[in-house]
Formats: C-alpha cells, structure tokens, sequence
C-alpha cells in the first residue's frame, strides 16, 4: 500500500509500504478516507523535534473505516465510520492516574510513536476510534481533533459572558477556536493575523471583527470596553508578548500555538495586573463532544478546507504550506475515493 513517510528533518517520501496485518487483541485496522496535515506535522517536518522513529508514517488528523478487529474489541465493528484520538498516553503516570492523560509524562501521538494516517491504512488501539454519524461527509469529520484541540482551548482559557476575546492566528486551531467562541460565548471575537485573507475568511465563518494587533484598533473596536482574554494561537514571540501588552488587568491568556523562541518577560506584569497564562495542550475529554458539535458546525468547517487529489500531493503541499502559500485554514489530502 502506499504511505507518506518522515525519514528525517526535511525528508517526507512517498513510497509503497507493506500491507497491514491482521490486527492483534485490542486493536484495529483501518482505511483512511481522508486525512489533514497539522501544524505540528510541518513543525516535526521543518525542525525534527519529535522524531523517534524512522521512517514514520506522519498524520494525525484523520478518520476511517473500520475493516477488521481485533480480539476483545466491542465498542466499533467492521464497516463503521470512525474519527481518531490522536493522543497516545501510558496510563501508568501520575497525570494518567489522576485524568490528565493530555499531559502525560510520556506523551506520544499518532503519525510520530506509532504509524498515522497519511496512508491507505493505518492499525490503531481500538481505543483511539469513536464512531461518527455516517452521514456525515469525512472531510468534516477529519476536522474532529483539531476542534477538540480548539476546544479544549476555549475552556481552558475561560473568558466570563460578556467579556470580549481576542483570538490571535487565524491558522486552523485560531479559526475553529473563534468559530467555537461564536457559538459558545456570549461575548464581543476580535480575529487578528498577519495575513488578511485568512483573518477575513474566518470573519466570514465565524463573525466578529478582524483588528490589528495595536492598542489603538483594539480600543475602536471595543469602543469604551476593555480587553482582558485572548488565546493566542501562533507561538510567536512577538505576537504573544503584543498580546500581553494589550491585556488590561484581571483576564488570561490562553497558550495554545507550537512556540519558536523563548519570551523575555517581566514577571511583575502579570503580578500586578493579575494576567494567567494559560497553557492548553491538545485536549483532555473533548474529542467525543467536538464529534457531537461536529453536523451542526459542518457547513461552517467546509468553507475552511482545501482538498489534496491524493497522498502522492502531501509532500509538495508541506513545502507551499511551510511558505503560507495556502488560503484554506485546513489542507486535507483524499485518500479514499469519494
């Protein structure tokens, strides 16, 4: 069968790969129907960071059909439609023990510890599938992890009714998180992004208003309101610490973007404005809601996508996305034939 592979930094191949075997107790195999490249995906890609296996099939973001079990699975059969948790926990650690698998101490995901779903199959621990309404088109449902991650971001951030929320990054996480504001907090979305395009296109989905990242047009936009919460959602230094420089006292900002650099930051501005930042990594129980919110906000999630023809497209598409080169807040690649 085919499958993308990450050799190393800057190695992404296509190539023919042995066929999966019959899967063993606990597990099951898959066929991808269509998979989404992550922004964590072009990090590995572009820096090596989490590579511990070579050659790995990359891809987290996907959904399947189930076409065989293994011994002692119940909960999923052959022939249904499933979306997949991309978290790989070790249950034994103290944050496993208490419920906080998100941070677990040894933390893998799919497409990295173990084979993903840039392929036309992938075998998975029965546990990271949860079946998904089959109506429902699979380019919406490959869209289930990433808005868990969304989701999980907007509860961590916990902005109060009616406080205003800046959302900084309109890349895929920053859209779904103002999209998910817009649905679930009664309150004035601020979009800021460096590109225009993408700011606008989640205005459109979403609604509210897309400010520059400056006092002056927050202050516009609020008119005499203040702002107290933003989630940032690019891991720029220099957005996060514009971010901060805006936040009047009393709120939180919410962490969610891979960071690249390292914040010089005086301790004394969160002392004496009382500002949290909020570290909110993936997603904790949210996967199974994110797939119930997933047919109401389907016509939405449509209009942020872009469609790869086929796996073979995948490495080219990591270098034009890489560059910005991309519109769509979510390039997806169409494994099997729609």
């Amino acid at each position: 069968m085919k499958a993308v592979r990450l050799h190393d930094a800057k190695d992404l191949r296509v190539e023919a790969v042995a066929p999966l075997s019959a899967p063993p107790a606990g597990f099951v195999n898959l066929a991808v129907r269509v998979a989404g490249i992550c922004g964590s995906d072009l990090h590995n890609y572009r820096t090596g960071q989490w590579i511990t296996r070579r050659p790995s099939t990359a891809g987290h973001e996907f959904c399947g059909r189930v076409t065989a079990v293994g011994d002692g699975v119940g909960h999923v059969a052959v022939g249904d439609v499933v979306c997949v948790d991309s978290r790989v926990e070790c249950g034994a650690c103290p944050a496993c023990r208490s419920g906080r698998g998100n941070v677990c101490e040894a933390l893998g995901f799919v497409g990295e510890v173990c084979d993903g779903g840039f392929a036309e199959a992938a075998q998975l621990p029965a546990r990271l599938v949860l079946r998904h309404d089959p109506a429902l088109s699979p380019l919406v449902a490959a869209m289930a992890e990433p808005l868990a991650v969304a989701l999980h971001a907007v509860r961590r951030l916990a902005a109060p009714a009616g406080e205003p929320v800046l959302v900084v990054g309109c890349g895929t996480i920053g859209g779904l998180g103002a999209l998910l504001l817009s649905r679930l907090h009664d309150g004035p979305l601020l979009l800021a992004d460096l590109n225009p395009e993408k700011a606008a296109l989640v205005q459109a989905v979403a609604g509210g208003t897309a400010v520059a990242l400056e006092r002056d047009a927050i202050d516009a936009a609020l008119s005499r309101g203040r702002l107290r919460y933003a989630l940032d959602a690019t891991g720029s230094i220099r957005a996060i610490a514009g971010t901060l420089d805006l936040l009047s006292g009393g709120g939180a900002l919410g962490l969610v973007g891979i960071g690249h650099g390292k914040l010089d930051l005086d301790p004394n501005i969160l002392v004496e404005r009382e500002i949290a930042l909020v570290g909110c990594h993936a997603f904790a129980d949210e996967l199974s809601e994110a797939v119930d919110l997933l047919p109401d906000l389907a016509p939405a999630l449509a209009r942020l996508v872009e469609v790869l023809p086929d796996l073979d497209a995948v490495p080219a598409a990591y270098e034009r996305l890489l560059r910005g080169e991309s519109r769509a807040l979510k390039t997806i690649v169409a494994v099997e034939r729609q």
